[in-house]
């Protein structure tokens, strides 16, 4: 049960990731914080997001 509870707040945090590089990424800009911004929240929401259903998948619940 923990490993799900981990895997949903990898979940969570990965589609927080991905929302903010949405929202860097609408809001523009020319300078070079804003491509940094959009790979860095881009690239780890992907990884936590990824990660944490995987997790969520390959746990199997037993009886007990």
């Amino acid at each position: 049960m923990e490993k799900r509870v981990i895997g949903v707040l990898l979940v969570v945090l990965g589609i927080v990731g991905l929302v903010m590089a949405g929202y860097f990424f609408m809001r523009g800009g020319d300078n070079n914080f804003a491509y940094k911004s959009i790979g860095l929240y881009g690239i780890l929401g992907f990884v936590f997001f990824v990660s944490g259903v995987a997790l969520i998948r390959n746990t199997k619940d037993k009886a007990t």
